[in-house]
């Protein structure tokens, strides 16, 4: 088994994957980065990527301290209801959270203007 890099075993990461209606991509990207924004900043989320697939799936990672941290960051009144609902009219289709273990992190902050 590999020695952990620095990474706290406590920390919550998962990858979501969403299926997307036709030409609604702008819209859902500017809500994800609304809501992900205000979650970093306001929920304690430590942040997020999202990307898209060669498969037309999209993809969040996203990691909390904890997933205590994530429940009650997400079970507190809405950070933007309407970045919410533009977010869920985009989506076509939800596949299934897939909760990940840290093992080791050596990952660097992408460029800015990402």
């Amino acid at each position: 088994m590999e020695v952990r890099s620095g990474v706290d075993e406590a920390v919550f990461c998962a990858i979501y994957r969403w299926r997307l209606h036709a030409g609604s991509e702008a819209s859902f990207v500017e809500a994800w980065k609304r809501i992900t924004g205000l979650l970093r900043s306001e929920r304690g989320s430590l942040g997020s990527r999202l990307h898209r697939g060669p498969d037309d799936l999209w993809y969040s990672y996203t990691q909390w301290p904890s997933a205590a941290a994530k429940a009650e960051g997400l079970a507190r009144p809405s950070v933007d209801p309407q970045a919410w609902e533009q977010l869920r009219a985009a989506i076509a289709e939800s596949l299934p959270e897939i909760i990940l273990e840290p093992v080791s992190d050596f990952l660097a902050p992408l460029p800015k203007g990402n």
